[in-house]
């Protein structure tokens, strides 16, 4: 095994000790402080590893176990889901800039939250959001594939073009719905689509864990195919791998991956951007490394950012999607100004 190859592994190693540290400080930190060893004594309690709380007060166990645990869940979820979709993303179509977001996930998953809550299903029942976040996330996502479909290939061109078409269709229509609904809704609403890790229950995590873990399990697991369509589509075809069949497939599975994540978070900008490209600058292109590195990165960014939104302000809340955007939206124009100098020189 060669020396790079170990100081991959260990920098994984590291990254996902850290991950571990800081879900148990996040868990742990708050506006209620609970001390480090009665919240670890409180998780092995409830996960049945022990059967004792001596010590522990039945406020604490509550706060950490049914409101910062599952929030701390959800984010390493959409920060896995994320970070994984973003470098496949990044890798199948050999653009630094691209992320789940040119695919339409975004404007589906807006548009079908404002419909749960337009028809009032949002105040029957916490599933019904998420859920029609998803199937709208997945109608974009499916419109924009058949658009950008030519002769069983996908442009990259063309599906920039339509995925930008169909999510400012998509907008016009949920802005068109908002003017129908009343301020409670629309605030309702728009909390929603800033995105965030707070309220989030034990429901969201079940809900959100199945699809997730699949898609970033099997998106792992392709990784050698993708290393082989980053080499070029006659240099893929010429070792015998369908590489219109594989693109679709990725597709796919970063549909349902980001798709689920968006449902259970709301819409959480540039993680699926700024993390896969940092990455790759650490540990090269190898998307057998790659991949699994930007999971474990996405979960720790989010968190880490849903961390710094909640102690920032004594006594209220930055959510999570806000506290990404000032982080990515430089690390974006960084990236175009390194590109333009690139394209320049």
């Amino acid at each position: 095994m060669s020396s790079g190859v170990i100081k991959k592994q260990i920098l994984l190693g590291v990254m996902s000790i850290v991950l571990i540290t800081m879900c148990a400080i996040s868990i742990s930190w708050g506006q209620v402080q609970v001390p480090i060893a009665d919240t670890i004594t409180i998780l092995l309690k409830n996960m049945g590893i022990t059967d004792t709380l001596q010590g522990v007060e039945q406020a604490e166990e509550a706060v950490i176990w049914h409101i910062r645990t599952p929030r701390v869940f959800i984010g390493v979820l959409t920060g896995a889901a994320l970070g994984v979709s973003g470098a496949v993303m990044q890798g199948i179509f050999s653009n630094p800039l691209a992320d789940p977001g040119i695919i339409g996930v975004s404007g589906g998953a807006s548009l079908g939250a404002v419909l749960a809550v337009a028809l009032g299903l949002s105040a029957q029942s916490l599933y019904y959001m998420p859920l029609f976040a998803l199937g709208g996330a997945l109608l974009a996502v499916g419109i924009i594939l058949l658009l950008a479909m030519r002769k069983g290939e996908i442009p990259v061109m063309v599906l920039l073009l339509a995925g930008v078409t169909v999510s400012m269709f998509m907008g016009a229509l949920t802005s068109g719905i908002l003017t129908f609904m009343n301020e409670n809704s629309i605030r309702e609403f728009l909390f929603w689509t800033v995105g965030g890790l707070d309220n989030r229950r034990w429901e969201h995590v079940h809900l959100a864990a199945g699809p997730v873990i699949f898609g970033v399990i099997i998106l792992c697991c392709m990784a050698r195919h993708i290393n082989v369509i980053v080499l070029g589509e006659e240099e893929a075809r010429s070792v015998g791998v369908p590489v219109a069949k594989l693109r679709m497939g990725l597709l796919f599975l970063v549909t349902l991956t980001t798709a689920t994540a968006v449902c259970v978070s709301g819409s959480i900008g540039f993680v699926g951007l700024i993390v896969p490209h940092i990455m790759r600058l650490l540990l090269g292109p190898d998307h057998r490394t790659l991949i699994p590195a930007s999971g474990i990165a996405g979960a720790l960014f989010l968190i880490c950012c849903d961390l710094i939104g909640r102690m920032i302000l004594p006594g209220s809340e930055i959510r999570v999607g806000i506290i990404t955007s000032l982080v990515g939206a430089p690390y974006f124009l960084y990236l175009l100004h390194r590109m333009q100098k690139g394209a320049l020189h």
